[in-house]
Formats: structure tokens, C-alpha cells, sequence
């Protein structure tokens, strides 16, 4: 009998707002933001094994080392007590680019952990990144605090992004260090939204507080934002996170495909996806 092999999809994450509203004591910052999950990402892989081990493959996999310190393996570890297992990861998603990959492989690897071993997932995985507790749910919510104080959010309706990333390194430590003003006020109330409409209108009232510092380091970052605005059926377009990664928002996956070909064909060194918003309803 073949070992059994569990499969997680880890699922690009992407802030339609994110609003900085502080800092504290110990240097982190405060957020607030309204976070959904797309139809595209990495895969995680896990057989049952003697030890810990993991193995990276995939398009973008030349971008990472299977090192100690990455964040599936200490995922791993987290829940491991003494058990091993073989994870490969399938990185598809560029790595460092605001849309939480990292963090989405390491909720992933939790995920098939629980199943592969039939345990519970631990009390807490705050450690593992402020991004990971809202990667555990792949539903759309509303994240405060650095990451760890998590909401539901009304029902939202049907929509299609499509996600690009121009290839530059933008550090989100030196992100949050070009941002002058860290104390910036929070999100309003999320209210039910009738149609796509609605909730694009809502958003246009709201932020993303590091997009400005992200485009001061690196310029491209508006080029990419110009480029989805521009596009037909366009309902948004804003920068994920940190950057470099930059979302058009649209009503229908011919139109998400059809702004993917064309800016794929107009820019062939872009990293250019389209996806559905996963998880509504």
C-alpha cells in the first residue's frame, strides 16, 4: 500500500485594504486590513517519514533554499514532537512580494500535519509570522493588531483578481521605514455590500498606507498599478502588503483573462496571474 499523502493548497493573500493605525513598544506595527485569498498559489505535500525533511520545486523555486530557518519546515517543527515527515513544497508564487506566501506554505504545512498525523493544531502560530493565523482560515477577514486578532467580515461578492508582481525586491522592513506617518485611522465599519460595485466604491474610500513608501523605493510599483487601471473592466487597482505584488480588481474571469493576456503579452518579464477571490459566501 502506497504512503498516504496529503496535499494543502496555500493560496496567494491579498490586502484589498490595509491601513497602518500604529506602532509599539517592541518596534511592530499595528494593522487593520481587509485580507481575501485567490485562486492561485503554492502547493504543500506531505508523506509520513524517519525524519523532517523538505524538498522545493516549481517555477519559482530557484528563489528559495530549503534552509532550517523556512518558515514550512519551522511549521514543521511546531507541530512535529519527534514525528517525521516528507514535505515537498511547490512554489509557484514569487517569494517576499506582499501576498503572503511564506505564511500561506507554513499554514498549508499546518493543515496537512493535522491530517497526516491526526493531531490538532497547536494553541498558538503567532509565531511563525503575523500573517499565518489569517492564512489558517483561507477566507476573507478583517486583520487587526499585528496579525493575531482576526474577524469575520459580511458575505462579499463574487470577484476576480488579477495579481502581478513586475520582479523587483521591495524589503518590507525598509517599506515601513520610508512610511512618515504610522499612526493612521483605522478602517470604517465593513458593511454587507449588495454588488461588486459596492464594494469596489467602499474601497476606493480606503488605503493601502504602505503603497506610497513601496512606490518611493521602487518606482515600477506605479507603473504596475497604471497598467491594471487602465485595463478594461477594472474595478481597483491597488498594491498587496508590502509589494511589489499589485491586484486589478474585476467582475468576470473572461475579463481577468483577458487583462492577464494582454499585459502578459506587453510585459513578458512580469509575474502575471489571473484568479477567482476564494472562500466567499
Amino acid at each position: 500500500m502506497p504512503p498516504k499523502l496529503i496535499r494543502e493548497f496555500a493560496p496567494a493573500k491579498v490586502n484589498l485594504a490595509l491601513h497602518v493605525t500604529g506602532q509599539r513598544a517592541d518596534a511592530y506595527h499595528l494593522l487593520d486590513s481587509l485580507v481575501v485569498f485567490a485562486g492561485v498559489g503554492d502547493w504543500i505535500n506531505c508523506a509520513v517519514a524517519e525524519d523532517l525533511s523538505l524538498t522545493i520545486t516549481g517555477p519559482q523555486a530557484e528563489n528559495l533554499t530549503a534552509t532550517e530557518d523556512n518558515l514550512v519546515l519551522r511549521a514543521a517543527r511546531v507541530m512535529a514532537g519527534g514525528r517525521g515527515a516528507a514535505i515537498t513544497l511547490e512554489k509557484h508564487l514569487p517569494i517576499a512580494s506582499g501576498i503572503g506566501g511564506g505564511s500561506a506554505d507554513a499554514a498549508a504545512t499546518l493543515r496537512a500535519l493535522v491530517q497526516l498525523w491526526n493531531m490538532r493544531l497547536p494553541p498558538s502560530v503567532l509565531e511563525l509570522g503575523a500573517d499565518v493565523p489569517a492564512c489558517l482560515t483561507q477566507a476573507p477577514k478583517r486583520m487587526q493588531g499585528v496579525g493575531e486578532v482576526l474577524s469575520a467580515v459580511p458575505d462579499l461578492p463574487a470577484c476576480h483578481l488579477v495579481l502581478i508582481n513586475p520582479g523587483v525586491a521591495v524589503a518590507t522592513p525598509d517599506v515601513f521605514k520610508a512610511l512618515l506617518q504610522k499612526n493612521n485611522p483605522a478602517l470604517p465599519d465593513i458593511p454587507g455590500f449588495a454588488t461588486l460595485h459596492d464594494l469596489a466604491n467602499w474601497l476606493k474610500d480606503q488605503r493601502n498606507d504602505l503603497q506610497a513608501p513601496a512606490i518611493a523605493l521602487a518606482p515600477v510599483i506605479g507603473t504596475v498599478i497604471k497598467a491594471l487601471s487602465d485595463q478594461k473592466g477594472c474595478m481597483l487597482a491597488r498594491m498587496s502588503g508590502s509589494g511589489a505584488t499589485c491586484f486589478g480588481l474585476f467582475s468576470s474571469a473572461d475579463e481577468a483573462d483577458d487583462t492577464a493576456k494582454s499585459l502578459t503579452a506587453d510585459h513578458p518579464n512580469w509575474w502575471v496571474r489571473p484568479a477567482p477571490v476564494i472562500g466567499l459566501g
